[in-house]
């Protein structure tokens, strides 16, 4: 349905910043949806500029979003302003702590605008008095390409944001429409319109395999006749509707589980009675690797490509590119960082240093899927540069690749590198198992292998170890050996103490000697 008329003070040139600023004035929050990254975060700045507000409390908001990493870039100092006027951004490329204290502030009304990705309209309850929705169309490379209306069901579960329970009777959802045109294909399409159909998502190839493994693996069906019946009563059977053709569609899946020595499906040896052989012929076994697979829950596809490369990896170099690269070229990494036409070149030069460490063979360039392959390269060489210890402004602008974003990688590719140790033990690949976990340390916090022995420190990151090693502080014993005043300067007094604890040393206050600055103190070793 829709609302009344409201009048809103044209204050500027843009739209939503003026529908924005009458929330202020209304004393109300609202969120504001836009398409993406860079849009969220121009939208936060054009309403902060037009605010003219000092608060100290929003002050010490903003200084939390600046000390939410170690070294901020220059996107955290954008978040900063805007949070200081009241007004935030909120997209994937925030740091978790980042998000945090957008989204708390926004509950307890010390933040009252967040410009945001469609991201933000489920999974987080952050309900407003209004939500603005600038953009309603989107890019799609599907159907006919450019850009397309977003689903209604999409546009409904923004809109369904405004309205905040106990404190509105009402909430407004606003559209902005560049043309009447337009308005009046908002109204029929979104305000009339019907929401779109739900369909399964076992359709979905690499669901469907997992979803059959993990069903023998736990032996919820043991045979081909269990597993169409369970699949028969499925709501994907239902709307699908022809049996038939979903029982070819398991039986591939099952045969190239099969030829992965996922699952096992035939008789037994020996003799063995008609009633026997019949349930025999039917039965589904999971193989050991199989199993492993399941409770990794990796898709079999992607279970097959790393098993291919760590088998492959016999008698070749391991390095940590190579097992980048491995888990990069899956499923489970994308959405892949993709290479753009004026850096293709740049790519394929920094990959020939590469190239010859690859554990998969590389497709040809004329091949459909060679796109994705340079993509995992791509993906691969940032992964690369992370555990070189590039900062997050480096990665930002060489990659576009936020802080966020790059733990959400980072994550991702250590769950993948956790499987394929799993897989590899399995196998008896040890050279491999060590080289991986070797990677997942370095991955962990980002360092080249030399700082491995300091990382081992509690309260010891990738930058007070690289401050240490470039101190000539370079393991366990170097700290042992080191002296305290030295110690204090690089990483802090009480840092030092607690690292000088950890390799069996104690410290604490002494007398501080005459001639010293009043206030002043030393450390000295002392015993209990």
């Amino acid at each position: 349905m829709t609302a009344e008329p409201i009048d809103i003070e044209q204050g500027t040139s843009n739209d939503l910043v003026n529908i924005a600023l009458d929330t202020v004035r209304l004393n109300k929050q609202a969120l504001v949806f836009v398409s993406n990254k860079k849009s969220a975060e121009k939208c936060a700045e054009d309403i902060s500029h037009k605010i003219n507000r000092a608060d100290e409390l929003l002050e010490g908001i903003s200084d939390a979003v600046i000390a939410a990493i170690p070294k901020p870039t220059k996107q955290c100092e954008r978040l900063a302003r805007c949070v200081s006027k009241g007004i935030a951004f909120h997209h994937s490329g925030l740091t978790h702590k980042q998000r945090d204290i957008v989204e708390e502030n926004f509950r307890t009304g010390n933040v009252r605008i967040i410009c945001c990705t469609p991201t933000l309209a489920a999974g987080v309850d952050l309900p407003a008095f209004r939500t603005i929705i600038r953009d309603l169309k989107r890019y799609s490379s599907t159907g006919w390409g450019g850009m397309q209306y977003i689903p209604v069901l999409e546009y409904l579960q923004m809109a369904g944001r405004a309205g905040r329970p106990k404190f509105d009777s009402f909430g407004e959802a606003i559209c902005i429409a560049q043309s009447e045109d337009e308005r009046e294909k908002i109204v029929e399409k979104y305000i009339h319109g019907e929401p779109e159909e739900i369909y399964s998502k076992l359709a979905v190839e690499p669901v469907l395999r997992t979803y059959l493994l993990s069903l023998i693996a736990t032996e919820f069906v043991r045979s081909r006749k269990d597993m169409m019946d369970f699949f028969s009563r499925t709501f994907w059977a239902f709307q699908f509707r022809d049996m038939e053709k979903l029982e070819v569609i398991i039986d591939r899946m099952l045969a190239l589980l099969e030829r992965y020595e996922f699952i096992v499906m035939k008789q037994k040896d020996g003799f063995v009675s008609a009633s026997e052989l019949k349930a025999e012929e039917d039965r589904i076994r999971p193989t050991l690797l199989g199993r492993r697979v399941a409770q990794l829950y990796i898709d079999p596809m992607t279970a097959h490509h790393i098993i291919k490369c760590i088998r492959r990896s016999t008698g070749n170099l391991i390095t940590p590119f190579s097992l980048l690269q491995m888990v990069c070229n899956t499923l489970e990494m994308r959405p892949l960082l993709r290479v753009r036409t004026k850096e293709f070149d740049r790519i394929n030069e920094t990959f020939a240093k590469f190239e010859s460490e690859l554990l998969q063979k590389e497709p040809s360039i004329y091949d459909p899927e060679y796109d994705d392959f340079l993509s995992s390269v791509k993906t691969a060489l940032f992964m690369y540069d992370w555990i070189c210890e590039k900062d997050e402004e480096f990665l930002y602008e060489e990659y576009d690749v936020r802080p966020g974003e790059t733990r959400v990688k980072v994550q991702n590719a250590d769950w993948l590198l956790y499987s394929a140790e799993e897989l590899a033990k399995l196998m008896s690949f040890h050279d491999a198992i060590k080289h991986i976990m070797k990677l997942r340390f370095r991955l962990k916090y980002g360092v080249k292998e030399e700082l491995i022995p300091l990382l081992k420190l509690k309260g010891i990151g990738r930058v007070r170890a690289r401050k240490l090693y470039n101190a000539g502080i370079r393991d366990i014993g170097d700290v042992k050996r080191a002296d305290m005043t030295s110690l204090t300067q690089l990483v802090g007094r009480s840092v030092a103490v607690d690292i000088k604890h950890q390799v069996g040393e104690e410290f604490g206050k002494i007398e501080v000697p005459d001639g010293r600055r009043r206030g002043q103190l030393s450390l000295g070793r002392y015993t209990d």
